[in-house]
């Protein structure tokens, strides 16, 4: 077992400066999809669906992305689809499976969240930085 330094005060403040730095995004994050009509789920459900490498979107996907159940993940993707903001077409290989993709409305309800998140990954990157530095 390796041994491990002990944390200093510093590292204290530190890890609480760190912490509520993602607070601070995360809540930037909600407001943003609120004001998209969306929830924060939903939001990281889409960006998930647009994100995934290959294009071929399962639902087991969108759990594992979101650390969800197969049968939450289900219930999310139905919301989605009645919002007319996904499509499900079944899988050629195993008809079985639903395959996820975005509608048009999505994609640009999608577009101008991540332009917005990129600004403010952007405007964090710095202090995100110097955080991670202290931590070395």
């Amino acid at each position: 077992m390796a041994v491990r330094e002990e944390l200093t005060d510093a590292d204290y403040v530190a890890l609480a400066d760190f912490r509520h730095t993602l607070r601070q995004f995360l809540a930037f994050s909600e407001g943003r999809a609120a004001e998209c009509g969306l929830t924060p789920q939903q939001h990281q459900a889409l960006l998930a669906i647009r994100g995934a490498p290959g294009g071929s979107v399962s639902i087991g996907y969108v759990a594992e992305r979101l650390i969800l159940k197969p049968h939450s993940a289900s219930g999310l993707v139905d919301r989605l689809e009645a919002l007319g903001l996904v499509t499900r077409r079944s899988s050629a290989e195993d008809r079985r499976q639903a395959l996820l993709a975005l509608t048009p409305k999505a994609e640009t309800l999608l577009g101008q969240l991540s332009a917005a998140h990129r600004e403010e990954v952007v405007r964090l990157r710095p202090l995100l930085t110097g955080l991670l530095d202290r931590l070395r």
